[in-house]
């Protein structure tokens, strides 16, 4: 890049009215319950500012990892609430949290004593994380009652939220969802009847099979969803599609043939089986194009669906372009995006679309349209 310009087309597009087409539908889906605009990791890969922007309108908070994420938001403008999903490191952060609205997940003793001995003249919202089964993070659930007494009684804390996250969210069927449910209930009934919960994702509302009520005191924690993309594996049937969001996109930089028995980059992990033709492509695994991604892999190029060949190199891609003589040099190819999922090219890299779309690297510029 040379004063802000890109020379190298490869690029991601995002597009903004996607966004805010999916989080309205996210919006609709979610009936009286309360949306958390899940934004973390620079907004799943898509640029934090550019999605918070597009969803402002439809979520009543936002989610972020860490503080830093959340100052980033707040010194950008955006007035809505900021969860901190991870909480607080160090005490340190709990002036800031208070002075700028940002309410952090407290899940171990150090968070909880931190807080009641904080001196803040303006109290903080809380989240307490429940451990139901999913043992990352969060308290156990015989712990959560005096968690709660300790934190209702103290003058530091204006809000207590009670949440808890499925392990096999986008397996709706998988019986350890019903069990963590039940837990979390069980967990809420120590407290308030009343009190605001937090345990569906994007899942809760995608899914055919997750049926759960959406009440007004109840906050659905939407991610995936809000990149357009749907991840779960009995999907309900929405009152509009999903749009993708990012659009990755890189020329053809070479055309070649080969003769049969010739094998194509690192390795030789593919070897033609007859003369084949074979397209060079600009991006690769540095890009965040997945090193993993397996022959036959498709990629996108003049309404054709073609298969990547060869080992994914640090800077390009090679694809069989044999049976359309119609690709050619300076052609661009789509690596996910409208007409290519984003979820079938992770499933050919033995991973999930959350890493394929939080991995483009910062050298692919985000362009939004």
């Amino acid at each position: 890049m040379a004063n802000g310009v890109h020379f190298r087309p490869t690029r991601a597009e995002i597009d903004s009215q996607a966004l805010r087409h999916n989080a309205r539908i996210a919006r609709q889906l979610a009936g009286d319950a309360k949306l958390l605009g899940v934004i973390k990791a620079d907004g799943y890969g898509h640029g934090m500012h550019a999605v918070a922007e597009a969803i402002s309108a439809y979520v009543d908070a936002f989610a972020v990892a860490f503080i830093d994420e959340a100052i980033l938001i707040r010194s950008a403008g955006f007035r809505h609430p900021i969860v901190i999903l991870e909480g607080c490191f160090s005490a340190a952060e709990l002036p800031i949290c208070a002075h700028h609205n940002f309410q952090p997940v407290i899940h171990h003793q150090q968070q909880l004593d931190d807080i009641l001995m904080l001196r803040s003249v303006r109290p903080l919202g809380v989240w307490i994380k429940v451990d139901t089964g999913m043992h990352r993070l969060g308290w156990n659930i015989d712990e959560v009652d005096a968690v709660y007494d300790a934190l209702k009684a103290s003058s530091n804390v204006a809000s207590i939220t009670m949440m808890s996250h499925f392990a096999n969210a986008e397996k709706a069927s998988h019986p350890l969802n019903l069990v963590q449910h039940e837990r979390f209930l069980h967990a809420c009934a120590v407290t308030e009847a009343t009190i605001n919960t937090s345990l569906e994702t994007s899942a809760a509302l995608l899914s055919s099979a997750m049926d759960m009520p959406h009440h007004a005191s109840h906050w659905i924690r939407t991610g995936i969803l809000i990149y357009g993309d749907n991840p779960v594996e009995l999907p309900a049937e929405l009152p509009e599609p999903l749009r993708p969001v990012m659009r990755l996109v890189a020329p053809v930089i070479a055309v070649r043939q080969i003769p049969a028995g010739d094998s194509v980059g690192y390795s030789g992990t593919w070897t033609a089986q007859r003369q084949s033709r074979i397209a060079t492509i600009a991006i690769g695994y540095a890009d965040g194009y997945p090193r993993h991604a397996k022959n036959g892999t498709p990629v996108w190029i003049n309404g054709h669906e073609v298969p990547l060949v060869g080992t994914v190199s640090m800077d390009m891609i090679t694809v069989d372009v044999t049976d359309f003589p119609d690709i050619t040099l300076g052609d661009e190819a789509e690596l996910w995006g409208p007409h290519l999922s984003v979820t079938r090219v992770a499933k050919h890299a033995d991973t999930i679309s959350y890493d394929l779309l939080t991995n483009v690297t910062a050298r692919v510029p985000r362009i939004h349209r």
